[in-house]
């Protein structure tokens, strides 16, 4: 008996063909083979909002030869992916090749073990139209609000613009984030820190404590030093409770994306992309997943491993459940499909994320680690509040031995020393030093990809296979920018108390230094105001998360999916009409940052032609000035200061070889201009900043660079007219005023005059 197998990628069928004899064809369908209608709408409204579907012309090849496969099989088998997804390319292909969805055997499985494709092939059952229709609804959904609203964008905001439901909520996350950081006011305040050692104890060891309390001036911190001065410190309460730390659960699609980025820096698309080719060479579990469940076989072999490694009281045998509302891939967590498997082979990448989902599963099913959390409070003189010192010692480190999570960068635990000395109430103890440093509030975060999946999980919008798509999808309309800034320097105060005396410094720090952090552009603020402002349905969190839920509701067969389309259209429709007619403030449009005070003109910040600029204004008969901002500036935080500097290009740096040397940004960035040459600026480089020493360096490089381009590689004695020269993308050759690319493969050195002139002669004109 023949059988044809499809599966969505080549890779996956070339795993799956190593399990199946030689009885079975397994075929690759590359994902989709039809979607909407490029054409139009692509959604009959009329119709009970029926898609109009169409095979893409570079899927018709593809197709053409399953048909084929499928006419000369007894049976077909679709072995799609387990999600939404998966199903909605099984039925599709059901549809497209003419296959009866009730007879049609539909296979699926976790794991591309030969296990699990055997079983899978035990157990067929058809195509799941619940789950098809709850990705219908989801695509036609989507399309239906892109349609209707990108052309009101176009129209009311700027041209070529686009917006999506799950994408505008993203891009208003990282939007309002964006405004918390603009408002935030930095104040500072002192904090005050002691090393405190015991009389009674003879090794003298000096721990950490702090007071709890905030000083908002510098003379309150400085009162408080001096009431230490003559304070006695003794202990009022001293504990050492022990506690547990429990291991992590086993991934699921976002915490992989989230530890991938925190452990790795790896973006959420790159680690899809890893994790897609460790599944489909059968070496994990399927990594689009909300389940942290898994099998009893995997939790037996994570038992084994765990006692193999380190013995039978590191092993804690367990399972996890999962809270995630409405989970739609409630399978299995993400796994090794061999827990056994310890390493593999592979680029470096897939080895460390491989690793890390080893790590992670095991480390599961091990011990909790105990420690001992000591706290000791310091009573103070004259004060009510004690000084507080914590530190954890830890007694078995359990799970810890193999794995622990990393926190972000915003969740970072209090500072614990790693021991305290064991102090009895009533104790004596005395401080080495005090010190009062000057503090300064933070401004919240920016998010990273990580921390935005985060928010959108707990948020219920989205699911596992959403995330990365939508996060480059906001990227790549230049809403959001994923960018890093410098640290920034500024002065604080220390104050110290050491015996009798108090002694103030200033010393320096850097702060806000930032990593692939994602902040909006000026774009991306415009179009998320303008659709805050006329489409408050689609922009509600609350709504965004309950779409979420109608689709799982489809999933489970409870409700029609085009009556929860039609629900939301008829709404969606009428804000559509309403918006036509409305027109936009114009407030949102300009800012105005004040008056130039050379020319006492208005100068204003707006998204121009070009993007975001600032504009001096000009007397009637004259022109405005007009200058792009820099990279990471926006139009609502911009200062006039900042916007007065942009207008400080082209700027002359100094004189070389008695020409100016004039600095400036052109069509293609950067530059430097000395008489008729032109050096372009490196990315490094601030044409606001770079020097005169650069400039001229950029200078002599650009004349280098342009001398060794017209020295000829090869002449010829029997034509000095022809000659071989090395041009901006290789060696050419030239002759008489025009030039013709040299051979494929062809080394100048070896190319004889007979060879050049056969180039010449046979080239077309």
């Amino acid at each position: 008996m023949q059988n044809l197998v499809i599966v969505e990628s080549p890779a996956k069928a070339k795993t799956i063909e190593r399990f199946l004899g030689k009885d079975y064809i397994v075929k690759s369908s590359f994902g989709h083979i039809r979607d909407l209608a490029k054409k139009g709408l692509g959604v009959d409204i009329d119709n009970g909002f029926a898609p109009c579907y169409e095979v893409s012309s570079e899927k018709k090849k593809v197709v053409d030869e399953l048909t084929r496969l499928a006419s000369k099989v007894d049976a077909v088998w679709l072995a799609s992916d387990e999600d939404r997804e998966g199903e909605a390319i099984a039925w599709h292909l059901t549809e497209v090749l003419g296959l009866p969805v009730e007879r049609t055997k539909r296979i699926v499985f976790h794991e591309i073990t030969k296990n699990a494709i055997l079983n899978a092939i035990e157990n067929p059952r058809t195509v799941d139209l619940n789950l098809v229709n709850a990705q219908q609804a989801r695509r036609v959904l989507d399309r239906i609000v892109g349609f209707e609203l990108s052309p009101i964008l176009w129209k009311k905001v700027k041209p070529a613009l686009s917006a999506g439901r799950v994408q505008s909520v993203a891009v208003r996350l990282i939007v309002e984030r964006e405004r918390d950081i603009i408002a935030h006011n930095a104040t500072s305040y002192y904090r005050v820190v002691a090393q405190f050692y015991s009389v009674e104890d003879l090794d003298k060891v000096v721990f950490k404590a702090e007071y709890p309390e905030r000083f908002a001036t510098k003379d309150e911190a400085m009162a408080m030093l001096e009431c230490c001065k003559t304070a006695t410190f003794t202990v009022a309460h001293s504990e050492v409770k022990p506690t547990k730390r429990y291991p992590a659960p086993p991934f699921t699609t976002s915490t992989l994306q989230q530890e991938a980025a925190r452990k790795y820096g790896m973006s959420v698309s790159q680690t899809m992309s890893v994790a897609q080719r460790l599944y489909e060479q059968g070496l994990i579990t399927y990594m689009r997943t909300d389940s942290v469940n898994l099998s009893q076989l995997a939790i037996n072999a994570c038992k084994e491993e765990v006692t193999a490694l380190f013995g039978e009281k590191y092993s804690n045998p367990r399972n996890y459940t999962t809270h995630s509302k409405g989970a739609q891939e409630a399978h299995e967590a993400i796994r090794p499909s061999y827990i056994n498997r310890r390493e593999i082979d592979g680029t470096a990448v897939e080895k460390r994320l491989y690793d890390l989902i080893w790590k992670r599963t095991v480390a599961s099913q091990m011990v909790p680690a105990d420690i001992d959390r000591t706290t000791i409070n310091i009573a103070m003189s004259d004060r009510t509040e004690c000084f507080v010192a914590t530190g954890d010692t830890m007694r078995f480190d359990g799970f810890m031995r193999l794995y622990s999570e990393s926190v972000d960068d915003d969740n970072q635990d209090g500072e614990h020393t790693a021991t305290l000395p064991l102090l009895k109430q009533g104790e004596v103890v005395k401080a080495q030093s005090i010190v009062a440093t000057e503090r300064f509030t933070q401004p919240p975060l920016r998010y990273n990809e990580a921390s935005l999946v985060k928010r959108l999980e707990e948020l219920g919008i989205g699911r596992p296979s959403t995330y990365a798509p939508t996060i480059s999808t906001i990227i790549t309309r230049g809403y959001v920018e994923k960018s890093s800034r410098p640290a920034q320097k500024r002065n604080y105060t220390a104050i110290t108390l050491r015996g009798n005396n108090i002694t103030e410094k200033v010393a320096s720090e850097n702060y806000g230094a930032e990593k692939n952090r994602l902040s909006p552009t000026d774009i991306g603020m415009l179009v998320n105001d303008y659709l805050e402002a006329q489409f408050a349905m689609i922009m509600d969190y609350n709504f965004t998360a309950n779409v979420e839920k109608e689709f799982d509701r489809i999933a489970e067969g409870e409700i029609v999916w085009s009556d929860m389309i039609s629900s939301f259209y008829t709404p969606f429709h009428n804000m559509v009409d309403s918006a036509i007619q409305t027109q936009p403030s114009s407030h949102q449009q300009v800012r105005v940052l004040g008056v130039d005070p050379k020319s006492g003109h208005v100068v204003k910040a707006r998204i121009g032609r070009y993007g975001p600029m600032v504009e001096i204004e000009a007397a009637e008969g004259e022109k405005p000035q007009y200058a792009s901002l820099k990279k990471g500036q926006l139009i609502e935080s911009i200062t006039l200061e900042q916007a007065l500097e942009l207008f400080a290009l082209p700027r002359t740096v100094g004189v070389y070889e008695g020409v100016e040397v004039v600095v400036g940004i052109g069509k293609f960035g950067g530059y430097v201009r000395h008489g008729n040459t032109f050096a372009s600026l490196a990315k490094s480089d601030d044409p606001y900043t770079v020097s005169y020493e650069r400039s001229v360096e950029l200078l002599e490089q650009q004349k280098e660079q342009a001398a060794a381009a017209n020295t000829p590689l090869k002449t010829f004695a029997e034509d000095k007219a022809l000659v071989i020269k090395n041009g901006r993308y290789g060696a050419y050759i030239a002759y008489k005023g025009k030039n013709y690319r040299l051979p494929k493969g062809a080394k100048p050195e070896n190319m004889s005059y007979e060879d050049c002139i056969k180039v010449v002669n046979s080239s077309k004109k």
